[in-house]
């Protein structure tokens, strides 16, 4: 070799021994590696065991405290109250165990997520597993979130229906307030007026009643709602819900029961409010009857003084006072009508009528002065019809005796003196017939046609006077007459004898004709 150089290191050779034991260490080597896998196996083994273990105890917890306390919570509140505070204090009991169950279902979200995290990576014997734990957790929780979700409708239902019955009680109370009230009304204004308002509050208690029977009856169709699982599964305290039920039913019982009580007073206060307006109607009617025998007296003495200018205006004016005389008694006789049909209403409602107690006298007093004025007025009718007749036929005859002229004079007299009367009322006062103008002009046309009749008696009289001087001249010349009238009598009769044979002769000439 060179020099300055150390000489190279000889090359490694394993000795023959270690190149028998290499085998053996490589086999040793993988056995170890596949101990180590095994190993590494179960312990992934063991932690998903541990960690479906620790889940299934959650689960059950979870499931436990739903069947156990929750259902135990919602078993024993099950009550829907008899008012509507008593719903609300139900209402927030029934918040508290929601809020109770809210922090369970957040458990069941959470294991709901982690059972599907293993379901997506896990072998089938755990899917089978897990998925049974899912499904167990989930029908519970679904249940019971079934079950607070009924209870909170129930709620609420039975909130409606205690509001919905508070108003409807107050509604009746107010219709009986106004019912048991006393009824005074002023007029038949202020009745219509009272009995359109309880009419209008009956409307709304009939409207309220409606109303309480649809709510009652949702109510009870939450309650008897059918639970979608099996009822062999869940522990129904029938009895509770059978009170429940009853309960509802008694109240709605109890309302239909106070609306009928009420509807049937207001049919008697209807019928007593409806006698009233007739009342204060048959009152009001028969001062208009007072009023308007008061006006027709007032016009009979006023108005009706002229007795007619002959006898056939007389009679039109006769028959004319006779109807006018029938329209005052068929008022007279519809005021009493209304006076008696006031009595028998005051005694229907026990009360004392505000105008018959002077309405009937006043009635009577103002009849009585009518029959007395009508009376006078059909006497001073007649006589005016007798004297325009007796001096109308005095004023047509030719020839009148002097006793037919003295009648006509006392009949015009004996009306003249009637005219000049007054009419005396039953409590002695005095009216007279219209005013001393028109009882002047009734008097004139009397004297008149009175001096018409004086003024044929006269010419009557010159009458008399000129026919005793022409009486022997008509005497004389009746005699003349006479004489006249017996020759012409005379002649007539030789005539008719002369007739006579002539007549005679002939009938025997046609004899001897026949003969031959």
């Amino acid at each position: 070799g060179g020099g300055g150089g150390g000489q190279a290191a000889p090359a490694w050779c394993p000795m023959e021994e270690e190149l028998l034991a290499q085998p053996q260490v490589t086999k040793l080597l993988d056995s170890l590696r596949e101990q180590y896998t095994k190993y590494q196996e179960l312990c992934r083994q063991r932690s998903k065991r541990a960690q479906l273990d620790e889940i299934h105890v959650k689960v059950m917890q979870v499931v436990n405290w739903l069947q156990g306390p929750g259902s135990e919570l919602l078993n024993t509140h099950r009550a829907i109250g008899d008012s509507i505070r008593a719903a609300q204090a139900l209402q927030q009991k029934h918040e508290e165990i929601e809020s109770q169950h809210s922090e369970w279902f957040a458990v069941y979200v959470e294991l709901n997520q982690q059972i599907a995290a293993l379901l997506s990576a896990g072998e089938e014997e755990e899917v089978v597993e897990l998925k049974a734990l899912q499904q167990q957790l989930s029908d519970v929780c679904y249940r019971q979130a079934s079950q607070l979700e009924t209870r909170q409708n129930v709620l609420q239902a039975a909130q409606v229906f205690h509001s919905t019955t508070q108003e409807l009680s107050q509604q009746l109370d107010g219709l009986l307030g106004m019912l048991c009230a006393d009824v005074s009304p002023a007029d038949g204004a202020s009745i219509q007026q009272n009995l359109k308002l309880l009419e209008e509050k009956l409307q709304t208690v009939e409207s309220g009643l409606g109303s309480l029977r649809q709510k009652g009856t949702v109510l009870l169709e939450q309650m008897c709602t059918p639970m979608p699982w099996p009822l062999e599964e869940t522990e129904s305290p029938a009895g509770e819900q059978q009170d429940n039920v009853q309960h509802i039913q008694a109240v709605m019982e109890e309302m239909e029961l106070r609306k009928q009580r009420c509807e049937d007073m207001v049919d008697v206060r209807r019928l007593k409010m409806l006698q009233m307006v007739q009342l204060f109607k048959c009152e009001e009617d028969a001062l208009q009857a007072v009023e308007w025998l008061s006006e027709l007296l007032d016009a009979l003495l006023k108005t009706h003084v002229r007795l007619g200018d002959d006898s056939q205006e007389t009679k039109t004016m006769l028959d004319k006072h006779k109807k006018f005389v029938d329209v005052a008694q068929s008022t007279y006789d519809y005021g009493r009508q209304l006076l008696q049909a006031t009595v028998v209403l005051c005694q229907s409602l026990r009360c004392t009528t505000r105008s018959s107690g002077d309405t009937l006298p006043r009635l009577n007093r103002v009849w009585k002065q009518f029959s007395v004025t009508a009376d006078e007025r059909q006497q001073r009718l007649e006589l005016a019809l007798n004297f325009h007749t007796v001096a109308e036929r005095v004023m047509q005859l030719v020839c009148v005796e002097a006793d037919a002229l003295d009648d006509v004079d006392t009949s015009g007299k004996t009306l003249l003196d009637r005219i000049g009367m007054p009419v005396i009322f039953p409590d002695g006062s005095e009216q007279f017939f219209g005013s001393p103008t028109d009882t002047a002009a009734a008097a004139e046309g009397v004297r008149e046609r009175l001096l018409l009749v004086e003024e044929r008696r006269l010419q009557l009289q010159e009458a008399r006077l000129g026919n005793n001087d022409e009486e022997e001249e008509v005497l004389n010349g009746m005699e003349g007459r006479l004489d006249v009238i017996g020759e012409e009598l005379s002649e007539k009769e030789e005539q008719d004898e002369e007739d006579k044979e002539a007549e005679q002769k002939d009938e025997d000439l046609e004899r001897a004709t026949q003969d031959r």
